[in-house]
Parts: structure tokens; sequence; C-alpha cells
């Protein structure tokens, strides 16, 4: 009786260790918005090529106006590149601490054929009308993904700051055409802040204003 009490203790014991351990529940795609919130202090760990490649597919997977696709992304796991990104801006210090940061950038001109062009057509220069608004659907994507992953992110800004963006385009070296809309540090979270309920029925207004 005595062993057989051990044994069911021991079981006991290892089940509860095995909770503990179990991988976490996939959320549904409201409790990942629901949930969502600023990090912005980490624990420095990095990130795994994996769980980077989920993060950018998730961003890519962000509606795009006639399927343009205008975004870039400028992954950044180098902590002496990550550290130079805001140098002396003691605000924005989660960068060094982060385990990667993506930088999303908007193509804001494409080559394209006059429509209905022959085939031999040189292609002219066009502006991407949308590549904000796209952009900024892949941003919100990739901070999704993050939150889904029990990562934590933040979105920085840059584009419309002149000021950050020729920095910002300095230092990376993207090219002219490319525009850098939001410096995202994603990692494992150093703090645990409570997501805000930003509902709000005022702001709501039905048929008409």
């Amino acid at each position: 009786m005595k062993q057989l009490f051990c044994l069911c203790a021991a079981l006991l014991v290892l089940m509860t260790a095995c909770c503990k351990n179990e991988a976490p529940k996939d959320k549904s795609a409201l409790e990942v918005i629901k949930a969502r919130t600023s990090i912005r202090s980490f624990t420095g760990e990095k990130l795994t090529e994996q769980q980077i490649h989920t993060l950018l597919d998730a961003a890519m997977a962000a509606p795009t106006a006639v399927d343009v696709r205008p975004w870039r992304f400028i992954v950044i796991t180098d902590d002496e590149i990550k550290a130079g990104l805001y140098q002396g801006e003691v605000h924005k210090k989660m960068v060094t601490t982060a385990g990667a940061v993506i930088v999303v950038c908007g193509e804001t001109t494409r080559m394209v054929k006059p429509h209905d062009a022959p085939d031999d057509t040189e292609p002219v220069e066009r502006p991407n009308k949308y590549w904000f608004e796209d952009c900024s659907a892949a941003t919100e994507n990739l901070l999704l993904a993050a939150t889904a992953l029990d990562l934590g992110a933040v979105w920085l800004s840059c584009y419309p700051s002149e000021r950050i963006v020729d920095r910002i385009r300095a230092y990376l070296g993207i090219p002219a055409d490319v525009t850098p809309l939001a410096i995202v540090p994603v990692g494992y979270p150093a703090e645990t802040p409570a997501p805000k309920d930003k509902w709000n029925p005022d702001n709501i207004h039905y048929d008409r204003w």
C-alpha cells in the first residue's frame, strides 16, 4: 500500500510538471488583437530564424492595393548595428535589448508599362500611391504575430519625419526610392503591461455622422 501511495504521488508530481511546461494554447484572432500592447523592455534573448520567418510571413499576408506588395524589410540582429539605430536617444534604448529589430520600408515607385501599350513598350516609373497604407497594414500584422508567438514588440515611428527618415536611410544604406516607415523591436518581454481598453462608443457613427 505504501509503495502504491508513493507511485501515485510521483505520478501526480510528474503530471503537474508536464502541465506547467506544456506549450501555450493557440489564441483566437480576437484574443491576439485585444492582448497586443507595446513592449519597451526586452530580456535580450535572440530570436530564432523560424520566429523571424513567421513574423515576416504574417507581415506579408497584409492587404495591398492592386497587389503591388511594396513592403521591404530589414532584419537587424547584430548588436552593434542595433545600438547605432538610436545612438544617444535614451528613450529608444529598447532596440539594444530586443531579440531583433525589423525595419519596415516601402518601395515608393515602380516600373510599369502604360495601360494597353504594345509589348515592346519600355516601362516607365510610376509612384506606388498606397505604399504607406500597405506597409502600415504589414506593420500591424507584424505586431499581432509577435503577440501570437508570446513575444513583445513596439512600433517606433520613422516616416514622415524627414530627419529620422534621412538618418535611417543613410545608416542602413536604403535606396532613394525606398522609404523606412517603422522600426519594430521584437523580443522576449521583460515587462508585462496590461493592454489598454480603447473601446469608446462615442467614436462610432452609423449611416451618417
